[in-house]
């Protein structure tokens, strides 16, 4: 526990405290079970780990995932679940131990992708983007397909970027929050039960999305940077 709760300064502290508080909030006015306030706590936990360089962040998203992916079934968001099941839960795993070959006095080695590669990356992305969401267009039930196509294929770019340690990482998490955010405006719009506190769940992940890329910046004058 002491481990833990090392290292966080006022920003991070605070940014926890406000958006478990709304969590609570939302939690008891919507009549939201307790599984999904706890979804969204290890959820604000994982990504501000992230944002801070703690290999802590694996264990307490291993979860968050499973969590995730059973909401997201109850949804009709069956991109995300397989995305999530079939992709993030063995990517936190790997990550694991892959950042534990690269911890410095607590915190992973930071670095960045060259502009060429930058190119290269966006131009996979829209293409598969554009397959997948024809794809899940496809699948009855499904909604928001292109949104759901989108947050899909940039978490698994982002997810690869962040076990390999690339500042870029964030880039992707804000767009894919972004989308997140109005994806489940529209569920609950449609009167999704867990739409309140889903929206605040990315909301707060966008929050921290700016800070991770921030703080990885800083964290770059600190090494090398190692472009790749």
């Amino acid at each position: 526990m002491k481990k833990f709760m090392s290292g966080w300064n006022v920003f991070e502290s605070i940014w926890l405290i406000v958006f478990c508080a709304v969590a609570v909030w939302i939690t008891i006015t919507s009549g939201d079970n307790i599984f999904g306030f706890f979804v969204f706590l290890s959820g604000i936990l994982c990504v501000v780990l992230v944002a801070k360089g703690s290999i802590l962040n694996y264990p307490v998203g291993l979860f968050n995932t499973i969590g995730y992916a059973w909401i997201a079934w109850q949804n009709g968001l069956y991109g995300e679940v397989a995305e999530n099941l079939l992709f993030y839960l063995p990517m936190m795993v790997v990550g694991f131990f892959m950042w534990r070959k690269h911890i410095d006095d607590g915190i992973v080695v930071m670095r960045k992708l060259s502009n060429k590669a930058i190119i290269r990356l966006s131009v996979v992305c829209v293409a598969a983007i554009a397959v997948t969401g024809i794809v899940l267009s496809m699948i009855e039930g499904q909604n928001t397909p292109y949104i759901d196509a989108a947050t899909n294929v940039l978490a698994v770019v982002a997810t690869i970027l962040m076990i390999r340690r690339y500042r870029e990482q964030w880039v992707a998490y804000i767009i894919i929050n972004v989308l997140s955010v109005t994806m489940w405006i529209i569920r609950m719009g449609n009167g999704s039960p867990d739409g309140a506190l889903m929206t605040v769940m990315w909301s707060a992940y966008l929050v921290n999305s700016i800070y991770g890329l921030y703080n990885w910046t800083k964290g770059l004058k600190n090494n090398d940077g190692g472009l790749k």
